[in-house]
């Protein structure tokens, strides 16, 4: 029997208890989030404590730091992150008491299977996608649940149940091919960009996971048509295109971007359906934004309750988020670690007017930056000063030869005129931006790993002058 299909089967409407190996990470927290909201008696555990705990023990979550059998009791399901590594001591009891062992995709498939799922793939733009649409649609007084890996700004976390919606917005994960074992009524593809090639070897098997993805999908397939990269999924079936082309479906115009705003048009059919305001800046979320209005359109709700949810959208942590300013210096952090996120990110960054924009950029993985650095080599373009750091190894082994220097290198062939430096180092990264950092400065921080973490500690030594 097809494993997805058996685990949809899982019984999750009655109340039970599901213990969560790696719970910690964002996409496990909003299960987490969603298994309680559902009504069963849910405990975790992990490695070492992160913030997003907290969020959880609100909620009446047992939390556990460690793993040990002796962080739960005779579970019905257990569940485990992707991060867990064989042998773990938690997982190995389960099994050897005969309790059911659900992979993340495995979990997922059995909660996607009970509502009318919308899921966003893609290779980037998926949180910020889903968690617009999210907004717009409960702002739309539909009350969607939602199971999304970024937290909303709104309400603090990515997930929330809903019992009387039939409606469920979920981020689909390509990275190791778990958003096909979900069961999806209308999709989204925001892109297909080069990644992940340690799980799919090459662009081709990327290419094809994307292509079953759209096929498996039981309704409309919403697609960004403009890239390259997608156009070979635009003959499939049930395709609907959003973009600038002409030829969208949903396209759009008259784009304005500012500091922390943008504002925009949308085309269907030869005609305006409405002009929107949106609480964040750049292009790219403004694409973002255009396909959930799409899915909204084709849902049946007014352009009015539309237009409101979309201004109400606050962002998503780490999303071009805003961290705060000291003499005369801005910050702000983005989870941008793909060449096309940074270029965005840059892009929405240089509408702010700044006097300088000082961009940070941490690698993210050995794997990724071995296989992606030289096209890293153009994406800087809107910096004038460009500070590359050590790479965030998010638990990968160190491969020989393989620094964030590859990519500093890289930018440096093609960065003109602009000053790149590569800081290894936390400490020597701090000392170096104290003396870079002038007023009228904005430092953006890019990356997936825990550059974040600088910043506060960069304000501070700012403020104290040190």
């Amino acid at each position: 029997m097809n494993e997805s299909v058996r685990y949809q089967s899982v019984d999750l409407d009655t109340p039970a208890s599901i213990h969560i190996v790696g719970i910690g990470g964002a996409g496990m927290r909003s299960i987490a989030n969603v298994l309680s909201d559902m009504g069963h008696d849910v405990t975790g555990s992990d490695l070492k404590y992160s913030p997003g705990l907290d969020q959880l023990k609100s909620k009446g979550i047992k939390v556990t730091i460690g793993h040990s059998t002796s962080n739960f009791e005779n579970p019905k399901i257990l569940t485990k992150s992707t991060a867990i590594p064989e042998g773990n001591p938690e997982v190995a009891a389960a099994l050897e008491a005969g309790v059911p062992v659900l992979t993340r995709a495995q979990i997922m498939a059995a909660i996607t299977v009970r509502k009318k799922s919308i899921v966003v793939a893609g290779t980037h733009g998926k949180t910020t996608t889903s968690s617009i649409l999210s907004v717009l649609l409960s702002a739309a007084a539909t009350e969607p649940s939602f199971l999304i890996g970024g937290d909303l700004n709104e309400i603090g976390c990515g997930a929330l149940w809903n019992k009387t919606s039939d409606l469920l917005v979920v981020e689909g994960d390509e990275s190791d091919g778990s958003f096909l074992e979900l069961d999806s009524d209308i999709s989204i593809i925001t892109s297909v960009e080069s990644d992940h090639l340690a799980y799919y070897k090459d662009d081709l098997k990327l290419k094809e996971a994307f292509r079953e993805f759209a096929t498996r999908t039981k309704g409309i397939v919403y697609l960004y048509g403009d890239s390259p990269e997608t156009q070979y999924l635009k003959d499939l079936p049930n395709i609907r295109t959003y973009g600038e082309a002409s030829n969208s479906d949903y396209q759009i115009q008259n784009y304005k971007g500012k500091r922390f705003a943008s504002s925009f048009d949308i085309v269907n059919e030869g005609k305006i359906i409405g002009s929107f305001d949106l609480a964040s800046p750049g292009f790219h979320n403004a694409l973002n934004a255009t396909v959930a209005v799409a899915v909204a359109v084709d849902l049946g709700l007014s352009i009015e309750k539309i237009k409101k949810g979309i201004s109400q959208f606050a962002g998503v942590a780490r999303r071009f988020q805003y961290r705060g300013e000291i003499n005369g210096v801005s910050f702000i952090d983005d989870y941008a670690h793909l060449p096309t996120e940074v270029e965005s990110a840059l892009e929405a960054a240089k509408a702010g007017k700044w006097n300088r924009i000082v961009a940070v950029f941490q690698p993210h993985r050995f794997t990724r930056t071995n296989d992606l650095a030289s096209t890293f080599s153009e994406c800087f373009q809107d910096a004038d000063e460009i500070v590359i750091t050590g790479i965030y190894s998010a638990g990968e082994k160190a491969i020989p030869g393989v620094t964030g220097k590859l990519i500093a290198d890289a930018v440096e062939s093609k960065a003109i005129g602009k000053n790149v430096r590569y800081c290894e180092h936390r400490e020597d990264l701090i000392v170096f931006l104290r003396e870079l950092l002038v007023e009228g400065d904005l430092c953006l921080t890019l990356g997936a790993g825990d550059l974040t973490n600088i910043v506060d500690q960069l304000m501070g030594a700012l403020e104290d002058g040190q």
